[in-house]
């Protein structure tokens, strides 16, 4: 099977794709492009500079990944470029924090961030210590066809290590430094704070707690130990995966519940209640947080299916909005060309201005407990007056994943467009958009919205609206439009 890198890189089953040969393959894919980068900057600046080309190398807890981090390593050294090693397991906002730290070439993080267990990944990151480009991964790709099965370089590690060409380092104390530019650790530490953390097992394990726990939080942790396996759970910080700390909650003894998935770009909540607070409502939170607690300014950017209460927001204090496709490397464009004061997805990603263009579930958990600290009142309270405000509204939004026959994806969508309905749920259809599936946006500011997944037979379907009922109503009526138009492909296509 050919290696492909997605949105967010390459992740396949452990010990069916991702085995160490093909790591080792991509590897010298990489180093290849490395070297090959350099040399055209080397070109441009008119004179080369005296070091070799680096890169950073990071690695979360699952079976293995330590292993094929140290392989990577071995690659890169053996095409004579400069390897950082984290020394232990590190979420992947902070490796792409050190890439920039570190003044790195770019970076290779081993992850499949909130995958199953049974999955591995290497994602590649630029120098701005975001994620690289799409086209920065097909090139990758293309060099790793062009190879033809050939045998990647490959010096013993503790060769590399004796000669320099690997250094392994601890990445916390740069990233610490960095975040309390962001955070306000007094204000957090003024309060006193109990603060209950679910790492799920992940790469946030020595990291949240430590931070909040810096910041003067009483901290109380959660699946923190190393497990490979994850104990069998699906690191995705989402109600359903996180009953422990949802449990932990309802004890009424902590101020707040924060859990990290498989390498800590996303961020869950929970509040004092054991209330379950999605990202939408976070990133509403942090928006009004960031404005009107903190007086600044700059755009919004989100993905087609995240909240329309960051459009009610950014109205009400005056921020132009940005509407991506999914996936955080469209947020990562508007972050590296204007000042964006807060860029997020729906899947928990977020960032916010001066930080990397990467998703932090560690930053914006330690945001929360900031909103926490100077508001004196839980996220449950706090969301519950945003959304009482006229001006922003309430918002219920639920999401699905409906399998479906196999479709063409273009042909679903040119379909859902020319037969778009002219009303959903009582509401009158005022704007259609095709910027990542079909998005039906209606009269009343609810919508729905139908996008084919595009590695599986999936269709998922989200909706947004005032009431849970409506909610169900559009999901309902978002599966129906969406297999009456993929019969109708399949009927003609078997004619």
């Amino acid at each position: 099977m050919p290696i492909h890198f997605g949105t967010d890189g390459w992740r396949a089953v452990i010990s069916e794709e991702f085995t160490f040969d093909n790591v080792r393959t991509v590897a010298q894919a990489i180093a290849e492009k490395t070297l090959a980068d350099d040399a055209v900057q080397i070109k441009a600046n008119g004179a080369a500079p005296h070091r070799r080309p680096s890169l950073v190398v990071g690695f979360d807890t699952r079976f293995l990944s330590d292993r094929y981090a140290m392989a990577v390593a071995e690659v890169l050294a053996a095409n004579d470029i400069h390897v950082w090693l984290t020394s232990s397991d590190s979420p992947t906002p902070v490796t792409s924090f050190a890439i920039v730290d570190k003044h790195a070439s770019g970076g290779v993080m081993i992850t499949a961030s909130h995958n199953p267990p049974r999955y591995n990944g290497i994602k590649l990151k630029a120098a701005f210590g975001g994620s690289a480009s799409p086209g920065d991964c097909k090139d990758v790709e293309r060099r790793i066809v062009a190879a033809n099965g050939a045998l990647p370089r490959r010096m013993e590690f503790e060769d590399a290590l004796a000669h320099g060409l690997i250094t392994r380092f601890d990445p916390f104390a740069a990233y610490e430094t960095h975040v309390r530019t962001l955070v306000d650790f007094d204000r957090i530490a003024a309060a006193n704070l109990a603060i209950a953390v679910d790492a799920m097992y992940g790469a946030g394990r020595l990291y949240l707690a430590r931070l909040l726990r810096e910041a003067g939080c009483q901290v109380h942790e959660l699946r923190n130990e190393m497990n490979p396996g994850f104990n069998g759970i699906h690191p995705e910080p989402i109600a359903r995966h996180l009953e422990p700390l949802i449990e932990t909650m309802r004890s009424g003894e902590y101020h707040l519940g924060l859990a990290t998935d498989g390498d800590a770009d996303r961020i869950g909540a929970v509040d004092v209640s054991g209330q379950f607070i999605d990202p939408h409502a976070i990133m509403a939170l942090l928006l009004e947080h960031l404005v009107g607690n903190r007086n600044l300014r700059g755009s919004v950017v989100k993905t087609v299916s995240t909240t329309q209460m960051l459009n009610r927001l950014a109205a009400r204090y005056g921020l132009a909005v940005h509407e991506t496709p999914v996936g955080f490397n469209y947020i990562t464009d508007h972050m590296r060309r204007e000042p964006v004061l807060i860029g997020g997805e729906e899947s928990g990603g977020i960032s916010i201005l001066g930080h990397i263009p990467e998703g932090d579930g560690l930053l914006m958990g330690l945001l929360l407990a900031e909103v926490v600290a100077v508001q004196r009142k839980s996220l449950g309270a706090l969301l519950e007056e945003l959304m009482a405000a006229p001006d922003v509204g309430v918002f219920r939004y639920a999401r699905i994943d409906q399998p479906v026959r196999p479709f063409q994806k273009a042909d679903l969508v040119a379909r859902l467009m020319a037969e778009a309905p002219q009303q959903l749920g009582g509401e009158a259809v005022a704007h259609i958009s095709d910027s990542d599936g079909v998005k039906y946006i209606l009269a009343d500011n609810s919508w729905l919205l139908i996008r084919p997944s595009g590695t599986e037979p999936v269709l998922r379907i989200y909706a947004e609206a005032r009431t849970d009922a409506q909610v169900k109503a559009l999901l309902k009526a978002g599966v129906a439009l969406a297999e009456a138009q993929i019969a109708a492909m399949v009927y003609f296509t078997d004619r």
